[in-house]
């Protein structure tokens, strides 16, 4: 199999969905490439070989009529024309003389008797019909540079489409149509003169592709805000001393300082200082979250009120942010199956609405004996009011705002086919671990009883305090990798211990670990492992002790016994915790008529215990579950007529995340569910799922009121136009405000 790269492009001269077909028609003739362009965001989003190269991509976009710039990287997207303030600017200048002058008769006479002094002072010959057309002449001169300079680039794209024709195809013939016919009118002081139908068209048509780029932007303005939250340069230490290098210098095991009120440059783990950290623009987490030494921190998160240290972990496209924002990006360059059908509609509507404005000039002028002036008039309006630009819009610029205001809660939208597939969510299969709990291993229960030290006797009174008994533990799970250990490890480090000598270290798989701790003057042999273990090396544990470990084995705790020269003194019990708002979202689903399972492969006891805790029916949970099982069950559920969203965080999820109609990561997991699901949760709550099932609904109702509107606006407005109720002026004006009905819909979108 060869080798694939993905490549995104920026495209400009896009006006329509017809330009779409049009540039991925072209693309999808280079062997092996498969093209999807975005309309929203201006940009085509490209598989093809490794070794193709952007040159080639470039010049088949510029063959279908447009211009490309191949995106380096996700940082840069195209969310607007350049441009198209300028030119509109110039359309104002020169359209509404124009208008002002065609429209206000009065003007005429005052305006030809000036201009025929002025000519004749300077013995310049006069136009045909001067004496009362000269009004008319003034306004074709003022009206040139609008249609042959500033529309250049829509007549430009109407000729390279000729064969594929566009909305700049219906755009060129109205606009050149009017001020040709108005020429010949005027030369000939025959018929009525349309030259401010021309510069009206023209007008309304670039004002509203500016305030259609306006509002897109402000689509766009969502990932325009995680894009912008990267450092650009860091302070690292060297030698103790602080150096600024830009951020892509960093390296991974490079320790950097966060000063209060900038943001963590890049991922990594805290190893100095505490603060709070504010990671609001990642995770949608409103709440500060306290740090302390030990614990991990996402890159460009705000750190408030401390100064802290913190070594790189993870570097350029590997950290949090670049994977959501890769993610969104990706969202938003591929299609939505609804869009499929507006597409189909648009690659027809241009050529059909052509052939309707040829027929509508005949029907008019041969069958209803109508001057040439009206049947070319209505023709005309036929051509300018049709607008497939709304039809091309009404998809992606929903997804584009719904994928960035997600992204900036902690909703990652990574297919737009979840769309469509949450309407029919029924069923909700849920993995336990990292997704009902935390996934991470935390101390819930520490007791270091007094009466357990008196064995010790008077030889180590001075030192058996609390922070030198956790600072022992500190000292020997430091060195280990066990989750159980970095467990205590934290519990100890946020409780004040200090990091301890340790010699004669060892470590023994299921059992613990063990080593001479130097605390003060005394260097006792420390045990910490697991209760039967330390208990072969103790004297008989102290009533206190036996008690809390029976606690801990109750709520089936990873249960920790410390020992000092074979006295037991101290037990940790850690253990998973279940979300704050499991129970909570497990009503809200039943709430909405969707059944919940519980699919772990824990044992039936833990589950059972976490099943009861958060709400779920004792029939509704399969323990013991390996990969394969969980794939079956969802294959089942799906034979029964079930539609089913799952949601996993771990590798051996992956396959019933591919296997379910829709599929929920929580971002806590392993790379391959985040890649194979199709949402991806950044944020710790579960009640994320219910709110990335209604931010999927509101963005299909959006879409369906779009398309709605768009098939709606051309059925009535065509046969209007075609039965000669319109003006070519109006029909402008009615274009252009049903692409901007369409985006101002979208941004409605919460």
């Amino acid at each position: 199999m060869k080798d694939i790269q993905v490549q995104t492009y920026a495209v400009s001269g896009m006006t329509c969905s017809s330009c779409v077909n049009s540039i991925e028609r072209a693309l999808n003739e280079i062997d092996g490439v498969t093209a999807s362009v975005n309309f929203a965001s201006e940009t085509v989003h490209i598989v093809g070989p490794a070794d193709l190269s952007p040159d080639v991509v470039m010049k088949k976009i510029k063959s279908a009529g447009y211009s490309a710039t191949l995106l380096k990287d996700s940082a840069d997207p195209a969310l607007h024309r350049k441009g198209a303030a300028r030119a509109l600017l110039f359309a104002i200048v020169l359209a509404v003389p124009s208008i002002a002058i065609s429209m206000v008769m009065s003007w005429h006479q005052p305006i030809n008797d000036w201009l025929i002094e002025l000519f004749t002072n300077y013995s310049i010959a006069l136009p045909p019909h001067a004496d009362h057309l000269f009004a008319s002449w003034l306004v074709l001169a003022i009206t040139a540079p609008l249609i042959f300079i500033v529309a250049f680039p829509i007549h430009r794209a109407a000729i390279r489409n000729i064969l594929h024709p566009t909305m700049d195809t219906l755009i060129s013939l109205g606009s050149l149509s009017a001020y040709i016919w108005s020429i010949y009118a005027t030369y000939t002081n025959q018929g009525d003169v349309y030259t401010e139908v021309a510069a009206g068209v023209l007008l309304f048509v670039i004002l509203g592709r500016y305030l259609e780029t306006r509002a897109k932007r402000s689509a766009g303005s969502a990932l325009s805000t995680l894009l912008a939250l990267g450092e650009k340069e860091v302070a690292v230490l060297r030698n103790g001393t602080e150096v600024l290098i830009p951020i892509s210098h960093l390296v991974i095991g490079d320790e950097f300082v966060v000063k209060p009120g900038a943001r963590i440059a890049t991922d990594g783990v805290v190893i100095s200082g505490q603060s709070t950290v504010d990671n609001s623009l990642i995770t949608g987490e409103s709440k500060p979250i306290e740090i302390t030494p030990g614990m991990n921190v996402i890159g460009s998160a705000l750190n408030n009120n401390g100064r802290i240290i913190v070594r790189a972990t993870r570097i350029g496209s590997d950290t949090e942010l670049a994977r959501i924002t890769a993610m969104v990006v990706t969202a938003q360059g591929t299609k939505a199956p609804i869009q499929a059908l507006a597409d189909k509609i648009a690659s027809i509507f241009v050529p059909v609405v052509t052939v309707l404005a040829i027929g509508t000039f005949a029907g008019w002028y041969y069958l209803g004996d109508k001057s040439l002036t009206y049947s070319i008039s209505t023709a005309i309006t036929v051509l300018v009011i049709a607008c497939p630009c709304a039809l091309g819009l009404a998809t992606p610029v929903a997804l584009l705002v719904a994928s960035g205001r997600g992204a900036l809660r902690g909703i990652v939208i990574r297919h737009p086919r979840v769309l469509e597939a949450s309407q029919s969510i029924d069923t909700v299969v849920l993995d336990k671990t990292g997704t009902l709990t935390d996934g991470a291993m935390k101390v819930q229960q520490a007791s270091i009883p007094v009466s357990a030290q008196k064995v010790l006797g008077a030889t180590f009174a001075s030192i058996l305090t609390e922070k030198n008994v956790l600072s022992s533990a500190l000292a020997l799970e430091s060195q280990s990798d066990h989750p159980v250990s970095q467990a205590i490890a934290t519990y100890c480090i946020s409780r004040s211990a200090e990091q301890l000598p340790v010699t004669e270290f060892t470590q023994t798989p299921g059992v613990g670990v063990a080593g001479r701790v130097r605390i003060g003057d005394k260097s006792p042999v420390v045990i910490i492992g697991s209760p039967d273990s330390v208990a072969h090396s103790c004297v008989p544990f102290d009533s206190e002790i036996q008690q809390a470990i029976r606690d801990g084995q109750t709520h089936s705790h990873a249960v920790s016994v410390l020992a000092w020269d074979g006295v037991a003194i101290a037990v940790f019990a850690a253990g998973d915790v279940i979300k704050g708002d499991a129970s909570a979202t497990i009503t809200e689903l039943r709430n909405r008529s969707i059944d919940v399972w519980l699919l772990t492969g824990d044992n039936a006891e833990a589950a059972a215990k976490v099943g009861a805790l958060v709400g779920i029916n004792s029939d509704c949970i399969i323990a013991s579950a390996k990969p394969e099982d969980k794939l079956a069950k969802i294959s089942a559920l799906q034979t029964e007529g079930k539609h089913v969203l799952m949601v996993g965080d771990g590798v051996n999820d992956a396959a019933a995340l591919a296997q379910a109609d829709l599929s929920i990561a929580m971002g806590t997991g392993t790379d391959t569910a985040i890649a194979t699901a199709d949402i991806t949760i950044m944020r710790p709550q579960l009640m994320s799922i219910i709110e990335s099932l209604a931010l999927s609904q509101r963005t299909l109702r959006t879409i369906k009121v779009n398309l709605g509107w768009a098939f709606t606006y051309n059925v009535i407005g065509l046969p209007i136009a075609a039965m000669g109720s319109m003006s070519p002026m109006y029909a402008a004006a009615a274009m252009a405000m049903s692409s901007l009905f369409v985006v101002t819909n979208s941004l409605r979108i919460k």
